[in-house]
């Protein structure tokens, strides 16, 4: 079957002819794949062509594809109806297994996917504080809820404007935009609007930017700041939640936040997403409290039989956490290597099982700093590398995920792949 000619067939009856933007290649200029199926650290398109993947779903298939336990998992209980719309025994298996695993989760709410976690979270802090406004950094991606698709407006970082048609002046201005890395943009805000800043919403290490780490005592800064001036402080950890380490950013950079998001991760690859925090917060998420969020797919008991599932074997077996770090390790330093064989500006940023390369010179600490990449070149080596039968996210401006089903053999061919690729490209 040919790619593009189902590509214009689906360009027919979906936007773009996709379900979500950036699958449909346009960063990279090039027809999206179709995938039919996955196993280990493989996927396979329509034509049964194999690709090492370092997409892996955006990041929940931390074990691997269709890893047997999460499989049987939900197999086990399919027979038993696929919704129910009541509560259930799998709801409660996982809000316990979270809450006793994440430092500061005393509580959490089962949600359907990270946008409206993060969406749940900030009506819940503005609900709790009683303020209106909330910083988020320019780059950090929240899901796709109006009150966080705005950029920094062109007069100052203070002014925010959107970022979607359809998102109103009105909402907009209610989300203040900081500089990642930089507490002192942050400060500055939280001066200018004394009093009225609900909550710090942050992605613990900017993901959506590419990779970009926290500076040292960034994430410390901002936890002082929101003490200081009776703000919550947000983590959004659908990317890292579970990913960095057992407890998430957390536990990693030993900094406490008020709330904390959740995305697909915890759902095994299932459509799924929480947000949890201290019980004195949370207690005031209906019907406990007076902030109303309601689902009737939210706690879905295929989705939690799959998520317990992988949660449960990361629980159990923390080496995982060792042997996937090591793993990305080496693919880290394979690139610096090559890219300093081959005299090119290439930045490489990681943490823990999420790497980041930016065809620069620059180091890569904030949006600003980011977009220095040469986008065109990294679609270049993109669609070299897809035939190469290596697959990387279609835009230069989101993470490589690694997952413990990466073998040795698999990061070998990548970075041999890799420098062959960018031998040529360099010519």
């Amino acid at each position: 079957m040919d790619h593009s000619v189902l590509y214009e067939r689906a360009k027919r009856v979906m936007p773009g002819g996709v379900n979500s933007p950036v699958r449909a290649f346009k960063a990279v200029g090039s027809t999206p794949l179709f995938i039919q199926r996955a196993n280990g650290s493989k996927i396979y398109d329509i034509n049964n062509r194999e690709y090492i993947d370092y997409v892996c779903s955006w990041g929940p298939i931390i074990l691997g594809h269709n890893h047997p336990e999460i499989v049987e998992s939900i197999t086990d209980i399919l027979h038993y109806g696929l919704s129910f719309g009541a509560a259930t025994v799998n709801e409660v298996l996982m809000a316990e297994l979270i809450t006793s695993i994440v430092p500061n989760v005393d509580m959490v709410r089962m949600v359907n996917s990270g946008t409206e976690a993060v969406m749940s979270a900030i009506r819940l802090a503005r609900g709790y504080t009683g303020k209106d406004k909330i910083i988020k950094f320019e780059g950090c991606y929240h899901g796709h809820s109006d009150s966080m698709l705005v950029k920094a407006g062109s007069g100052a970082l203070t002014l925010s404007s959107p970022d979607s048609l359809g998102v109103t002046e009105g909402t907009a201005k209610d989300t203040l935009v900081a500089v990642y890395n930089d507490t002192e943009s942050v400060e500055k805000l939280f001066n200018q609007y004394e009093g009225q800043i609900a909550a710090v919403i942050v992605e613990p290490v900017a993901a959506n930017m590419g990779v970009v780490p926290p500076e040292k005592e960034f994430l410390t800064k901002l936890r002082e700041l929101c003490d200081k001036n009776n703000a919550l402080l947000i983590f959004d950890e659908v990317i890292t939640g579970f990913r960095l380490c057992i407890g998430g950013a957390q536990e990693f950079y030993n900094v406490k936040a008020d709330l904390v998001t959740y995305g697909k991760i915890i759902g095994g690859g299932m459509p799924v997403g929480a947000y949890g925090g201290r019980r004195e917060i949370m207690e005031f998420v209906s019907p406990e409290g007076g902030v109303y969020q309601a689902g009737t797919l939210s706690g879905n008991p295929i989705a939690m039989a799959a998520g317990y599932a992988q949660l449960r074997i990361l629980n159990e077996n923390r080496e995982i956490y060792e042997k996937i770090d090591a793993t990305a390790k080496r693919m880290e330093d394979g690139f610096k290597s090559i890219a300093e064989e081959l005299a090119l500006p290439l930045c490489v940023n990681r943490v823990g099982s999420l790497i980041g390369v930016f065809f620069t010179n620059e180091k890569v600490d904030n949006f600003k700093k980011a977009k220095t990449s040469d986008t065109k070149l990294y679609a270049k080596y993109f669609n070299s590398m897809l035939k190469e039968g290596i697959y990387l996210a279609p835009s230069q401006f989101e993470a490589m995920f690694v997952s413990y089903s990466h073998t040795e053999e698999d990061i070998d061919k990548t970075l041999y792949s890799t420098k062959k690729v960018l031998s040529g490209l360099k010519n």
